[in-house]
């Protein structure tokens, strides 16, 4: 992960409700044994005719938003199944954030555990940023992580929450398993003490084998 406290770029707009991981990252696309290219299966049936040609109606093929950072959406976006592919393929098209009234809970944490941030606002505020973002002179957005703020250029802002955890993993660039090895020393004095006051449990299956192999 990278440090991303401040998030700013071309803010696209998708206001579709429900809009889940199987229309995010198609199955046909999840057939490869690593990350590599995931961004061409981004949200293909919204971005391609049956043809493969791309649909002009799609904002993401739009030039007032080449290059989008941000994307602005509708209620529940990422429900359905639990596809990380989802997350990946987001952040390989070069998306680093989502703001939406309401996230699916198993996509919420995939997409944070992986720095793709998600921002969480009340619908009217949501409402107002897809008016602002809609406007093609002006689509650009601002987060700030740390201060929990977005920002458009004509001033408008809004708040946010995001968990004391999760703010500190994008503020130093850590995934699940940095933020655990930021915390060994704190993991070592829990381990002391708990062999401190269960000394009996230390070692419990060396000692059986080593018992078991002496009766036998």
């Amino acid at each position: 992960m990278t440090t991303s406290s401040l998030i700013a770029g071309i803010a696209a707009p998708l206001p579709l409700s429900n809009l889940d991981t199987d229309q995010i990252m198609p199955k046909q696309f999840l057939r490869i044994v690593d990350k590599a290219g995931l961004d061409r299966g981004l949200l293909y049936d919204l971005r391609f005719d049956a043809a493969g040609a791309p649909r002009a109606e799609c904002v993401l093929n739009q030039p007032a938003y080449a290059g989008a950072s941000i994307l602005v959406a509708g209620p529940n976006f990422g429900c359905g199944s639990s596809r990380e592919h989802a997350v990946w393929g987001l952040q390989q098209f070069g998306i680093r954030a989502v703001i939406a009234p309401s996230f699916g809970e198993i996509f919420f944490f995939n997409a944070l555990n992986n720095g793709l941030l998600l921002v969480a606002l009340p619908a009217p505020d949501v409402d107002a940023l897809l008016q602002r973002v809609s406007n093609t002179a002006s689509p650009r957005v601002e987060i700030d992580v740390l201060a929990g703020r977005v920002r458009t250029a004509d001033g408008w802002a809004a708040s946010f929450q995001l968990s004391a955890r999760h703010r500190d993993m994008f503020a130093h660039g850590r995934d699940m398993v940095g933020a655990t090895l930021a915390q060994l020393d704190a993991v070592a004095r829990y381990e002391a003490a708990h062999w401190a006051r269960h000394p009996w449990l230390k070692d419990t299956a060396r000692r059986v084998r080593a018992r078991l192999d002496a009766a036998g």
